[in-house]
């Protein structure tokens, strides 16, 4: 009867509790491979300057992984694609136009300072990615902050400097926004396929989409944080964004300038750096939309979502700890009047 007992009694041990094929790796180079369609636009758009700059965030974040695991006697991890990954969303993140030293400073941050010395991968507070741009946008701001006009033409070395749409909405309003790109239409069009200034990997919407819509189909990521993010922007945009008053201001303009979707599904979605419940991702999400939308309406910034995303990595732990889902198997204590009853 004992033996029989024992057998019946629900054993409970420290997770992880499923086991599955996924992996580090697979996932990271998954993730690799969705930011391909718009790494390629990126290059239809920017020409050679583009796959320079990618090259050197590339080759120096995998050079310097592996040299510091290397000089510390260290497991070698290049080849799960984790560095990789910061430093192609690093590129995705710069201008096209930029002095060779600079990416390579840029990634010697986000590895070595944000990432190892953190303790590696899973053990970072911030993005890696991120604090490496933040980092380059504070040293050298000017050249952080010059964008070429896209020529559409692979062959084209040379290109005329310009402005982002954010930059011509926030200076000059959207009459002179929607003026620059002909009609509404056009506006909405040039966003949406890439063909407008700014960082590398940020400006098609299109391809942007395309792989975060096979991150969505593989599961390796859900929709909590990326639709909450945009829709907070939106929203906000909407109500606030207007010259007009309230609700007068343009959601869609908003929801496909700057980097923003590729920091909603690409970025913010960093499975070290935000919450792992879902109730909280999407408080996090909710947050990031917030805070680009006040960066962008009231900052000196006319892009946002950057800071927003690092200054939310701040609070993703406090979230998840206020959002504590029921313990599987715990019974609710009754109400005090019902003891009494």
């Amino acid at each position: 009867m004992a033996e029989e007992k024992k057998d019946k009694q629900l054993i409970v041990s420290v997770s992880p509790h499923v086991r599955d094929e996924e992996s580090v790796s697979k996932i990271m180079w998954s993730v690799n491979f969705a930011l391909f369609p718009a790494l390629i636009a990126s290059f239809y758009y920017f020409g050679p300057r583009a796959m320079f700059v990618t090259a050197l965030c590339i080759g120096s974040s995998v050079g310097f992984e592996y040299i510091y695991q290397r000089s510390l006697n260290k497991k070698i991890s290049v080849h799960d694609g984790s560095a990789f990954l910061t430093g192609l969303l690093l590129a995705m993140n710069l201008p096209p136009d930029l002095p060779f030293y600079i990416p390579i400073v840029g990634s010697f941050v986000a590895i070595v300072i944000v990432k190892q010395l953190f303790g590696g991968l899973g053990y970072n507070v911030f993005n890696p990615a991120l604090i490496g741009r933040a980092f380059l946008l504070i040293t050298w701001t000017k050249a952080m902050t010059v964008w070429k006009e896209p020529t559409a033409a692979f062959a084209a070395l040379d290109a005329k400097t310009t402005a982002t749409p954010l930059g011509i909405l926030k200076e000059e309003g959207i009459s002179k926004l929607i003026e620059a790109f002909g009609t509404k239409s056009d506006l909405y069009m040039s966003l949406f396929t890439g063909h407008r200034a700014g960082s590398l990997g940020e400006t098609s919407v299109i391809f942007l989409l395309i792989g975060a819509l096979y991150l969505l189909y593989k599961k390796y990521i859900t929709w909590h944080i990326p639709v909450s993010f945009m829709a907070t922007v939106g929203l906000l945009a909407w109500a606030f964004g207007g010259k007009s008053g309230l609700f007068s201001g343009d959601p869609i303009i908003h929801m496909m300038s700057g980097g923003l979707v590729l920091g909603a599904f690409f970025m913010a979605t960093d499975y070290v750096t935000c919450p792992t419940i879902r109730k909280g991702q999407i408080i996090f999400g909710i947050g990031c939309g917030a805070l680009t939308m006040l960066i962008r309406l009231k900052g000196g910034y006319p892009e946002g979502v950057m800071f927003a995303i690092l200054l939310m990595n701040c609070f993703a732990p406090l979230i998840d700890r206020g959002v504590k889902p029921d313990l599987f198997g715990a019974v609710k204590k009754k109400k005090v009047m019902e003891d009494k009853k």
